[in-house]
């Protein structure tokens, strides 16, 4: 029976006669959070946003394991709230899935791209003044993306999207005091790698380009 890897940055699904050595990803050291920034102490990467920052792969290699490795918090200044927001949806503009062109349940019908907008006396000054019209990314059905919804992080396929693919936190992660945790589902831990271990409370569509 498979069961899943306790490792820091890994979360993969395995058995003890598939475990070769290397099979497995993995962060050894505890993550530093500082002014925003999330960083990994073990390889020094880092990033601002927190699913980038849980999307970075593991700099170590090994056999992946059931028990949970002592994970410290490397603290560099006193804890602050990850400054995240939620923003409600309620406009094509403002859904992801109708910017990148897909069919979107909640809006029912794809988004066409933006007419440019040619002056009707078209002089060397008009044309100079209006602002160029952003290219949008065309995604492929089965363009392997990677879901930047919090606590999701998975790699997905649009042709397999839908509308509870996705389990994530809608909220904002908190970490001040020592304390982590999700506001979403209220629910606050000590240990970086209990925090890590806290499931999903919603469901909803993948997204690529979460905000």
């Amino acid at each position: 029976m498979a069961v899943r890897c306790q490792r820091i940055g890994c979360d993969a699904s395995f058995t003890e006669d598939d475990n070769a050595d290397g099979s497995c990803r993995y962060h050894d050291s505890g993550p530093i959070f500082h002014d925003g920034m999330k960083e990994w102490s073990c390889c020094k990467q880092r990033s601002h946003d927190f699913s980038l920052f849980l999307a970075i792969p593991g700099c170590k290699t090994g056999k992946h394991t059931t028990e949970k490795p002592v994970t410290k918090m490397v603290s560099a200044s006193p804890q602050k709230a990850v400054p995240t927001s939620i923003q409600i949806k309620t406009t094509n503009d403002s859904c992801s899935r109708c910017r990148q062109g897909f069919f979107c349940s909640d809006h029912g019908s794809q988004v066409k791209l933006p007419k440019p907008v040619v002056p009707s006396s078209a002089n060397d000054d008009q044309i100079k003044k209006t602002p160029p019209v952003p290219v949008k990314k065309v995604v492929g059905l089965d363009e392997p993306q990677t879901c930047r919804n919090k606590g999701c992080g998975k790699t997905f396929k649009e042709k397999d999207n839908h509308e509870t693919a996705c389990e994530y936190h809608p909220g904002p992660a908190i970490f001040h005091d020592r304390i982590r945790g999700w506001k979403c589902c209220d629910i606050h831990v000590k240990e970086f790698d209990e925090f890590m271990s806290i499931p999903p409370c919603a469901k909803g569509w993948h997204n690529a380009d979460a905000s």
